[in-house]
């Protein structure tokens, strides 16, 4: 995997979380990387740490950024409110913060700012592939009610920081994430692995699933493609695929059948596919395939199960 940017003082939020954990392991022997969060759970702090990250604890949208330097080259802002029915902390979190890192960084060369696929207003086709200049609304996606529309704040106050402090920022709409051990569909596989069903909203809800090795790699591209006014691109995977076919895929590996509840939400959206157009003009096409990342998955979890399953057929 090619190992993005070199020499940098780089300032990530939410470093423990499951993307940003990824990208700061990748950046922290190449670079001065300071992560910061509420670091609730002294363990996680720890496991940053362990990467040779600086960390403090700030919260981001209520406490004071004084601990943190202004000099940082890039802000690569992952952090978010996932509250199940808080507006007023998500909009706090998700919104009003990302104003005041923006301004706190302003003097970067950079920033990008997560956001997320579910800022698009829900279509009829569950297969539709969101563009970037599709109409925004809230996606009603669960297990948090105010993410959509918090995280549409969230892009209004980064558009906005841009144009007024002149910093060049990227705002990512995140996909499908998943590494070789968390993310949707690693869950998806752990069920199918304990005989438990897999649980979903729709018949068929597909995704467009991204490796974390895709991310890592595709961070440097991303980062050069930041401007002002702010640049604004889906990242997810080049493939779609639905939660039954995945599953389905997770039953042949493991040598037993998948079973699927579908228990809908009624005006959520049915589909959750990014067009990658926008972003393949950017970073190229995506390295690992959706078949080949979810077998390595399987093969780094179950492999007794893997090698039994072949042996059969």
């Amino acid at each position: 995997m090619k190992i993005v940017l070199s020499g940098e003082k780089i300032l990530v939020t939410g470093p423990a979380g499951r993307i940003a954990y990824g990208l700061a392991r990748t950046l922290s022997p190449h670079n001065e990387v300071w992560g910061v969060a509420r670091f609730s759970d002294p363990a996680t702090r720890e496991r940053v740490e362990a990467l040779g990250v600086t960390t403090r604890v700030v919260d981001i949208a209520d406490g004071p950024l004084d601990e943190l330097p202004t000099d940082f080259t890039y802000l690569l802002h992952l952090a978010a409110d996932f509250s199940a029915n808080d507006y007023e902390r998500a909009i706090r979190v998700n919104a009003e913060a990302t104003g005041r890192l923006l301004e706190h960084c302003r003097s970067a060369r950079a920033a990008l700012v997560m956001s997320t696929v579910s800022t698009y207003k829900p279509h009829p086709d569950p297969w539709h592939g969101f563009r970037e200049d599709d109409p925004l609304g809230d996606a009603m996606a669960p297990p948090s009610a105010p993410y959509s529309v918090s995280k549409i704040a969230g892009e209004a106050v980064a558009r906005y920081c841009a144009r007024s402090f002149g910093l060049p920022v990227t705002i990512a709409r995140m996909g499908c994430a998943y590494s070789d051990d968390d993310g949707l569909p690693v869950w998806h596989l752990r069920a199918v692995a304990a005989g438990e069903p897999v649980r979903t909203r729709w018949d068929p809800m597909p995704y467009s699933p991204i490796h974390d090795d895709d991310i890592c790699a595709q961070l440097e591209p991303l980062l050069a493609a930041a401007s002002v006014p702010a640049t604004i691109v889906n990242w997810a995977g080049d493939e779609a695929v639905s939660v039954q076919q995945w599953a389905a895929y997770f039953g042949d590996l493991l040598g037993t059948q998948a079973a699927v509840d579908v228990e809908p939400i009624p005006g959520a959206s049915v589909g959750s596919v990014a067009d990658p157009t926008r972003r393949a003009s950017i970073t190229g096409p995506c390295r690992v395939g959706w078949r080949d990342g979810f077998r390595r998955v399987a093969e780094r979890l179950f492999p007794d199960r893997l090698a039994v399953a072949e042996a059969r057929s």
